[in-house]
């Protein structure tokens, strides 16, 4: 099998991964022959495309009309396949800025959080020869200790040790969250901007957001990794359908945006840390509503950040990902307070390819759309990552999760209530 960059898929080893690891996405290119799921990436490097995205995250690849094709075990198997040789080849290319954590789920090299630590356990921690060093994450007044590993040491065995030195203090690694969703091609493009930021205001944590037609409302962006803001395909699609108000229209047409862009230029993009840090710029800003497209392992940074910014009022709706029904709950969507979201195609049905979280609250399409593109357009998308700002739009525009609840289709029994079936900006 071939991907969209020409790289061929291999051989994998298994052994690289657990079971699922990150939730992925699908790619509707322009010709339905070149359709193809891409578990964790972003913007595809197809032809056309003039600037990187670093959400591409090219590996395994799944043929889309295998989607409604093969059995659920068939197709369980071929997203995991393709989920090992999408870590196998992130390692490869980026080795040198991502490794596998003590669970062997990507994380960033050489760090490790450690949540509201005492003076104590730092200077246990300096005397065995680890970097220390300590941010307040704003917003949601979390104390937070970034430790370096003594050279040498991979960040696994860090990882016990830490846990044995310190005990009672929570360590994790810095892991790695990949969008649920992917847009078509990234273009060369300016980044979208202006006006006055106050009124209904959407959050969006995700890549940056390019400048389009059909955003119209005030947006501001700010950069929580390297190279960022900077505008991606995925983010600029998500975006569109939380407050486009045109050629797309979202859930909350013309809603102000404030974007946290955790990607950049960053080949280790979108970890733990960036999120929790644009998270309590949201609360700081006083967002009400902030949408997270991403997916990856359970994080106890992650985990406590959205407790305090829940705290705050922040309510998260988040996409359950990409990893089929059988893969194990994704974060931040199994999180208790986040609102999960899984995605429907134009008949009514359950996404295959969607996976699960703890709880699933929403239904919303996924598939048999469009959104926004950078090149100025729209374009096919498929994907969780598209369910979820449509939620997030219309709970923006109803002011609270009772009212969301009625505005939903009735589900039948066993079924997911759905919200804006008719979203789907075709024409």
């Amino acid at each position: 099998m071939v991907d969209f960059a020409g790289e061929r898929i291999g051989d994998t080893d298994m052994k690289l991964t657990r079971p699922w690891m990150i939730a992925g996405m699908i790619l509707i290119a322009p010709s339905a022959t070149q359709a193809q799921l891409l578990p964790g990436g972003g913007g595809l490097g197809a032809v056309g495309q003039v600037v990187p995205d670093v959400l591409d995250r090219v590996g395994g690849a799944v043929d889309a009309a295998d989607l409604d094709r093969l059995s659920p075990a068939r197709l369980a198997d071929r997203l995991a396949a393709a989920r090992a040789a999408r870590i196998t080849d992130l390692l490869r290319r980026h080795g040198d800025r991502i490794e596998l954590d003590d669970r062997r789920e990507p994380a960033r090299r050489g760090v490790i959080l450690l949540t509201d630590p005492d003076d104590a356990t730092l200077d246990a921690l300096r005397a065995a020869g680890y970097g220390v060093d300590g941010e307040s994450v704003e917003g949601i007044d979390l104390a937070v200790a970034r430790l370096t590993p003594p050279r040498g040491r991979s960040l696994a065995r860090a990882i016990r040790d830490v846990r044995r030195i310190a005990p009672r203090a929570q360590a994790s690694a810095d892991n790695l969250y990949f969008p649920s969703g992917a847009a078509l091609p990234l273009a060369a493009t300016a980044l979208a901007s202006g006006g006055r930021i106050d009124g209904r205001i959407a959050g969006l944590i995700d890549g940056g957001v390019a400048r389009h037609p059909a955003l119209s409302g005030p947006i501001e962006q700010r950069g929580f990794a390297q190279g960022a803001p900077r505008a991606s395909g995925h983010g600029t699609a998500v975006a569109s359908l939380i407050s486009g108000d045109g050629v797309v229209q979202g859930g909350a047409p013309g809603a102000a945006l404030l974007i946290a862009d955790v990607y950049g230029d960053d080949p280790a993009g979108g970890g733990a840390f960036a999120i929790v840090r644009a998270l309590g710029w949201m609360a700081a800003r006083g967002v009400r509503v902030v949408t997270v497209s991403l997916v990856g392992p359970a994080n106890p940074l992650l985990d406590g950040a959205v407790r305090l910014a829940r705290d705050k009022g922040v309510t998260l709706v988040s996409a359950v990902g990409n990893d089929g029904p059988a893969a194990p709950p994704a974060y931040p969507a199994s999180y208790p307070g986040v609102i999960a979201v899984t995605g429907i195609d134009g008949r009514g049905r359950p996404l295959p390819e969607a996976g699960r979280a703890l709880h699933v609250d929403f239904a919303a399409p996924g598939a048999d759309m469009q959104a926004a593109t950078t090149q100025g357009g729209k374009g096919a998308v498929r994907g969780t990552s598209f369910a979820a700002p449509l939620v997030a739009g219309r709970l923006l525009m109803r002011g609270g999760i009772a009212a969301l609840r009625a505005e939903a289709t009735p589900p039948a029994k066993g079924k997911t209530p759905v919200i804006c079936a008719d979203c789907r900006n075709n024409e």
